[in-house]
């Protein structure tokens, strides 16, 4: 029996579960790359991409695009998939907003994506920043398109109404998993917040929104099509599903690889449940092309 067809219980050791052929990536290299990295390193730089050990790094920013990530590194919230620091978070640095907006304008990005961490420390849980950060970016970049994909901000209203009125083209908050493995798996989140969050979204004038799934951590397929049918009803226009991969022996294993041809199926039922986009396959993650979500 081939890797590509094993599941975890019959692959898994004390090392990381061995990859099946076709998610299977290159080393970063290139011009476009080392020069986005220098860029990064040079204003002390914040990425999803090197933080969330992203699979797709090498061929984004061998193309020159990055994903920001707002709020420092460290993370208020321990979700047992995520590969960004936890613990208690250092001092906001309010000059960030400007470093993001001066790095996107060198670096000549014509679609720029920003994410964050959890900041449950905080009493606006950082949509203050997120609001400087976008508005800065549209002061220095006026051309530049935005994706902003945002924490769920416990479901405060008056948090997410300062992300409507810095009005990004896309406003994207991820449900990560199926109902039943959202408490294993994102810990402090909340199935259903997540789907208010995304349905007050639309409701109160979002341009587009978004969301995106893992799979391979033990859910059903009729789960994961629960899940369309949940992000359809929440009028969410756009949505990614990827091939959970785990950032650490310390993190949580991975059940099964997806095939490409189930990925397939996933992204013809999205279509026909009518969304705008569907983005499915291994390598997916929720930024991944995410300029083509404009279109």
């Amino acid at each position: 029996m081939s890797v590509e067809t094993l599941t975890i219980e019959e692959t898994q050791t004390n090392t990381l579960t061995p990859k099946p052929r076709w998610i299977r990536v290159k080393l970063p290299t290139g011009k476009k790359y080392t020069e986005l990295r220098n860029v990064v390193d040079r204003y002390n730089l914040h990425t999803i991409c090197t933080s969330g050990s992203c699979p797709n790094m090498g061929e984004c920013w061998g193309e020159g695009t990055a994903t920001f990530m707002i709020l420092g590194n460290i993370c208020t919230r321990s979700c047992g998939f995520c590969g960004v620091k936890t613990g208690r978070p250092e001092t906001l640095d309010w000059e960030e907003p400007e470093k993001v907006a001066r790095s996107i304008k060198l670096m000549n990005i014509k679609h720029a994506v920003i994410t964050s961490v959890d900041r449950d420390d905080l009493k606006d849980m950082g949509s203050i920043m997120w609001a400087e950060t976008v508005g800065a970016v549209r002061r220095m970049n006026p051309n530049t398109t935005m994706e902003t994909l945002i924490p769920d901000f416990q479901g405060v209203e008056r948090n997410l109404n300062r992300i409507l009125t810095a009005a990004p083209e896309i406003i994207s908050h991820n449900m990560e998993t199926v109902r039943r493995l959202t408490r294993e798996v994102r810990i402090q989140a909340k199935y259903d917040r997540s789907l208010g969050v995304l349905r007050y979204l639309k409701d109160n004038g979002a341009n587009r929104t978004k969301s995106g799934i893992m799979l391979g951590l033990g859910e059903k397929e009729e789960e994961v099509i629960e899940t369309l049918y949940d992000l359809k009803d929440a009028k969410v226009d756009i949505v990614t599903i990827g091939q959970y991969l785990q950032p650490s022996k310390r993190h949580l294993p991975v059940k099964e690889f997806i095939t490409p041809e189930q990925f397939a199926k996933y992204k013809e039922i999205g279509l026909e449940l009518g969304f705008r986009h569907v983005e499915s396959g291994a390598l997916v993650r929720s930024s991944y092309r995410a300029h083509k979500h404009l279109l």
